[in-house]
């Protein structure tokens, strides 16, 4: 096992998080380092033969992927080490009849996917990415990821001269407020832009399919300002999509970093920030149905699982310095202090006092500072995959999560020590012989 230094780690989460604007995006780039580290990729209507020491992964939907180390070791002495993350994050996705001709401007009508902070979409260059459906010359129907991977967009402010209470009562009207300008209007007597039209012009520009129509799509605007370290001392990494893409590259760095004498288990899915309620989802039937496939008899399946454990890492918000009393006095995670510790006593987060235990004694084996958060409780908790996914396969588990500023706006803001902290620490659990 090769750990790479700081710098380098969060370079390359750079290039990550900039090539993955949506979770179709997220999953290529993930598919095609597994098949550059020789995982075969499993199509789930095959039958499937799958045997230990080899490496293997597969996708549902193209936005949610496993990856999976079948180790030398016997599963029912081990178990399994499972990670888990989402590949989704708060954006704006394109309505399907998204044409706005409105003074002069052609915009697109918008969908909020999520809980976004709005306020920081605006003013900013925006692009287009995501999957498109389309007619072949030929009749067939097929499918492709589309980025626009320039500014074509950008959602501009009322100037304050207009709105003299900008400042103090602000508030966003998702309908009226979020379409994007894209372009003037066409002139009078000119046919109206057709969105579909301009899709398969530029599919046509980038060579990426013989297109007769394009039949439908899924297209989330970005922002396409790259990820950058910032801070006096570069000590800082801003970036769209940190929640979670983030997670999902640490997670896959550490399982291709795995020695495979231990079985481990990357699952990352779609459509957490919505519920997870869907067949790719967390509370879809995913997981489940990947472990019954690996273990088809029910008894053995239950004795492993009673052997495993699941990491779901998450971001997890960091004491803002601003907004301090929005914190727990003793929880307040800081940024570069060390991976987190999710909790909650009504079960938003999956962690309870072994899993802790163990996730704090292997910190404590690297010298990982490692850090808690507890919400206020008189305030609302978020929840992860933990919880929904460890309900459905029975396995126990621990939220953890690399502390992070403005979660859920266009732009956030994590520490570069903490992305390989936890980078380390997830290496480190996947080489654990025994999970007590």
């Amino acid at each position: 096992m090769s750990l790479v230094n700081k710098t380098e780690f969060n370079l390359e989460l750079m290039d990550f998080l900039a090539n993955s604007p949506t979770p179709f995006h997220a999953v290529r780039s993930m598919s095609e380092s597994l098949n550059k580290a020789g995982f075969e990729c499993l199509a789930e209507q095959d039958a499937w033969q799958l045997h230990p020491g080899k490496r293997y992964y597969v996708t549902r939907n193209n936005s949610s992927i496993i990856a999976f180390v079948y180790g030398r070791a016997p599963l029912l002495a081990g178990g399994i080490r499972i990670l888990g993350a989402h590949t989704d994050s708060p954006c704006l996705k394109v309505k399907p009849q998204p044409e706005l001709n409105k003074s002069g401007y052609f915009q697109l009508g918008v969908e909020v996917y999520g809980g976004a902070l709005l306020n920081p979409w605006f003013d900013r260059d925006l692009s287009l990415a995501g999957r498109i459906s389309y007619r072949t010359p030929a009749g067939a129907v097929e499918h492709s990821l589309l980025d626009f991977n320039r500014a074509i967009a950008v959602i501009p402010s009322l100037a304050i001269h207009l709105d003299r209470e900008a400042n103090t009562k602000r508030s966003v009207n998702k309908q009226t407020d979020l379409p994007p300008v894209l372009m003037r209007s066409k002139a009078k007597g000119e046919p109206s832009a057709d969105f579909r039209a301009l899709l398969k012009s530029e599919m046509q520009k980038q060579g990426l399919g013989d297109v007769d129509e394009v039949l439908d799509y899924e297209l989330s605007f970005y922002d396409v300002q790259r990820p950058a370290l910032v801070g006096l001392e570069s000590e800082f990494l801003t970036s769209a999509r940190l929640d979670n893409l983030l997670s999902c590259y640490i997670g896959l760095q550490a399982l291709l970093s795995s020695d495979g004498e231990q079985t481990a288990l990357l699952v990352c899915n779609d459509h957490e920030e919505v519920g997870s309620m869907s067949a790719c989802g967390a509370q879809g039937p995913m997981l489940e149905d990947f472990l019954s496939r690996v273990l088809p008899d029910t008894e053995a399946r239950i004795r492993t699982l009673q052997s495993s454990m699941m990491v779901s890492a998450d971001n997890a918000h960091g004491v803002h310095p601003n907004y301090a009393d929005r914190h727990d006095a003793n929880h307040g995670p800081k940024l570069n202090d060390g991976p987190v510790i999710k909790v909650n006593a009504n079960q938003s987060y999956a962690t309870n006092s072994q899993t802790s235990a163990l996730f704090r004694h292997w910190c404590h084996e690297l010298d990982i500072p490692v850090q808690t958060f507890v919400t206020r409780t008189d305030m609302g908790c978020g929840s992860t995959i933990g919880p929904i996914a460890t309900a459905e396969v029975g396995v126990r588990a621990i939220d953890i999560g690399v502390p992070t500023f403005a979660m859920h706006s266009v732009r956030e803001m994590a520490g570069v020590a903490d992305s390989h902290y936890l980078y380390r620490v997830l290496c480190h659990y996947l080489l654990q012989t025994q999970l007590t």
